[in-house]
């Protein structure tokens, strides 16, 4: 079995660095409505990966974008979340507009922050779901495909972890070490970006392979 795409998606969604995040939108909320936020948002993260994985690459025929195109464009997106966490910021977030803001207001006003923003753009974002496109064009059988589906059980397994303990992780980790933690995996995440993007490129520009 490979793993490459679970390791990809975990360095993509990293929800250690969203829990600063959740416990910043979830203050004030009793235990009720953070235990339902956790089960919405892990839910969430979880059909957008099985979304993608199933029909993704339906959708990319339906408006006719070759798949080689697609990499080079999703490799640049994963770059760029890349950047976004050698900065410490989770890779999914877009630091000139105010999504995080409006976030905290529609939390503060009482209303759910499970789906947007805390799974989609933080946790599940463009990057990810490029991410996963790319992966299901390469699973060849059923069983390919349902090891793809089913690292969507894993990333919404590990997000409800990481928010469940939200509190105990930044007590322990702390600003630091959760930041240490993001760029490592950012880090990570450059490397297979490159890795996505060198591919598309050969396959949509063959005389770039050394003869």
């Amino acid at each position: 079995m490979d793993l490459k795409p679970l390791i990809t998606l975990l360095a993509i969604v990293n929800p250690l660095a969203i829990v600063p995040f959740f416990i910043h939108y979830t203050q004030g909320f009793s235990e009720q409505q953070r235990l339902r936020t956790i089960r919405t948002a892990s839910f969430a993260a979880f059909c957008v990966i099985a979304a993608c994985a199933l029909l993704g690459l339906q959708i990319l025929d339906f408006f006719s974008i070759s798949l080689q195109s697609f990499q080079v464009g999703g490799g640049m997106l994963l770059l760029i979340s890349a950047m976004n966490m050698l900065n410490a910021q989770p890779a999914e977030a877009k630091p000139h507009t105010h999504e995080l803001e409006e976030g905290a207001e529609k939390a503060a006003a009482g209303a759910s922050i499970a789906v947007v923003p805390l799974t989609i753009p933080l946790l599940t974002g463009p990057a990810t779901m490029s991410t996963v496109v790319i992966y299901a064009d390469r699973a060849q059988t059923f069983w390919q495909h349902a090891a793809l589906v089913g690292y969507g059980v894993v990333i919404a397994a590990a997000t409800a972890v990481c928010f469940s303990l939200a509190e105990p992780i930044a007590r322990i980790l702390g600003k630091t070490g959760i930041n240490v933690m993001t760029r490592l995996m950012g880090l990570i995440l450059a490397a297979l970006a490159v890795e996505v993007m060198a591919e598309g490129l050969v396959k949509l520009f063959p005389v770039l392979v050394a003869r």
